[in-house]
């Protein structure tokens, strides 16, 4: 029992193997750099100074070594490359906005006359030849093409029309209860001749357009038998200087 309280007397004066009591122990030497201190804090938290004190793995190295091969990046368009000039304008949506921008040239200032006088001259021509950038809606497609073609390659009683009505007026003016009483039987007459033409000039129309184009029409403008005759009515009506756009074949030839 009297051996314990010695002991610990020992350990708390200090006691180094093969020395003395009272000594404070000693620690066999070692090299400053094989030490390496890491800190540690709470929550897994690492200084800087200790980041960089870590050794570096082998994919961290791995990586740095690596040459990057290319440009690295996609190459970029030419769209993206090459700025706008300027803002696009928006198509026009209506008829008097786009003609109030043909009114204007294209740096922004108002056109002159002469100007403006050569652009209605090149549209009209344009539209005389039958270009459907320039056409009205009801003359567009290659359907209407087709039967302003049969029209003018036909003698039409319709062209009598006109003549006789501006006579028949004439006729009128003159005092005479004779004339007066049959000028009006007479455009009668005219008329309905006119009309019995155009039915049946509407019929051989229908019959060729359903078999030149069995799909119709690409615009989307009926093929009805009507709707045809009526519009190669009023296209037989006028002259043929007055027609537009311009006749390309003349009366007697034979349309395909």
């Amino acid at each position: 029992m009297g051996a314990l309280p010695r002991c610990n007397a020992a350990l708390r004066a200090g006691y180094s193997p093969g020395g003395e009591l009272g000594t404070a122990p000693t620690m066999p030497p070692q090299d400053p750099e094989s030490i390496r201190l890491v800190s540690v804090s709470f929550l897994n938290r690492k200084s800087p100074a200790a980041e960089a004190a870590l050794p570096a793995t082998p994919a961290e190295t791995e990586a740095d070594n690596k040459v990057v091969l290319g440009k690295g990046a996609p190459t970029p368009k030419r769209s993206e490359k090459v700025q706008r000039r300027g803002p696009v304008a928006p198509p026009p949506m209506t008829q008097r906005e786009a003609l109030k921008r043909a009114k204007t040239a294209a740096g922004g200032r108002p056109l002159t006359k002469d100007e403006k006088r050569v652009q209605a001259a090149q549209r009209r021509e344009r539209m005389m030849k039958g270009d459907d950038g320039y056409l009205l809606a009801r003359d567009k497609g290659p359907v209407r093409a087709f039967v302003r073609d049969l029209t003018d390659s036909r003698r039409n009683l319709a062209g009598v029309l006109l003549p006789v009505a501006i006579l028949s007026f004439i006729v009128l003016l003159v005092p005479d209860r004779t004339v007066q009483a049959y000028a009006p039987l007479i455009l009668m007459i005219v008329l309905l001749g006119a009309l019995a033409d155009t039915i049946i000039f509407s019929r051989q129309i229908s019959k060729r357009v359903a078999a030149k184009f069995p799909k119709g029409d690409p615009t989307g403008l009926s093929l009805r038998g009507r709707s045809l005759g009526f519009y190669a009515f009023n296209r037989a009506m006028l002259p043929r200087k007055w027609r537009a756009p311009r006749p390309r074949f003349k009366s007697g030839d034979v349309v395909e």
